[in-house]
């Protein structure tokens, strides 16, 4: 009965708002990824503050999910213009709302797509040393049931699965890659790749590229750099109570995120560490900045 009632309310609520679609808003700010470098816990931080407002999902995921369901669907996950209007004109308010989807950054279709329905927007893009995202990647769909290989086995086997998967994305745009999303251990870590393919539909300036290991280590400091990026003020700097949790999302199995992989074999670190350097270089050239992955 319970589940039955929910089913109704979710159903009904999405029909209201795909009936209001037309005056919804488009995103302001999309965080973009990267997968396992904190994307969750900023987006939740960022959408904490009364200026800022939630989409109807964290992860959308319609510029690789649900691009088929329409602008109308995307519109729907949005507040209303009249919504923005009370906050504004009202209550004399800042006003802006995002989404964060982080396969966006990978996926070869989401920057044009997204270009073309929202040019002016603002990414923001968490970036996490390339060899401990990979390993919580892989640990992740461990945990959800999805990878049965050991960590070595798979990132051994990740170019055979994902031989062709790109070019099949790029050739038919309805084609889901289970590999290209669940297995990209190590093509993920690549990020000059893919900022470069980024760049060539946004310009630098709309982009924000932080570090995760800078969010995990001082927070405030970066939830205050995303804040400015986006033009809106801290309205909690002056009292300096603010606390930060880390924000856990459950998988389909049960499990959390709490529950940590076990240490990661020294030598697998070190081969990793070498595999990514000339990668990393090529991305600090990009940025202008070492994040100093490499040691």
């Amino acid at each position: 009965m319970v589940d039955t009632a929910k089913e109704w309310y979710r159903s009904t609520r999405l029909f209201y708002r795909l009936s209001t679609s037309q005056i919804r808003l488009l995103p302001d700010f999309i965080i973009i990824g990267t997968q396992r470098g904190g994307t969750t816990s900023l987006y939740y931080y960022l959408t904490e503050h009364p200026g800022i407002a939630r989409a109807l999902m964290k992860e959308v995921h319609f510029f690789d999910d649900h691009f088929q369901e329409g602008l109308n669907w995307y519109r729907a996950q949005f507040p209303s213009s009249l919504h923005k209007y009370y906050i504004e004109q009202v209550r004399k308010e800042h006003f802006i709302t995002g989404e964060s989807s982080p396969y966006y950054l990978f996926y070869p279709h989401a920057p044009r797509r997204i270009s073309e329905v929202v040019p002016d927007a603002k990414l923001i893009v968490l970036l996490r040393n390339p060899v401990d995202r990979a390993y919580s990647h892989h640990w992740l769909v461990t945990l959800e049931g999805k990878e049965t290989l050991s960590f070595t086995e798979a990132i051994e086997r990740e170019a055979e699965r994902l031989a062709g998967e790109n070019e099949k994305i790029l050739a038919d745009e309805q084609y889901a890659s289970f590999n290209h999303r669940h297995f990209s251990y190590l093509a993920r870590g690549i990020y000059v790749d893919q900022l470069q393919h980024w760049m060539q539909y946004y310009s630098r300036e709309q982009f924000l590229i932080l570090k995760s290991e800078d969010l995990y280590k001082d927070t405030a400091t970066t939830f205050k750099q995303a804040l400015d990026f986006l033009g809106v003020d801290d309205v909690e700097q002056s009292n300096g109570h603010r606390e930060f949790k880390q924000y856990r999302e459950p998988t389909k199995k049960g499990y959390t995120n709490e529950e940590k992989p076990p240490r990661m074999d020294p030598k697998i670190r070190e081969y990793l560490i070498n595999y990514f350097k000339p990668h990393n270089a090529r991305l600090y050239e990009l940025l202008g900045q070492d994040f100093g992955w490499d040691r």
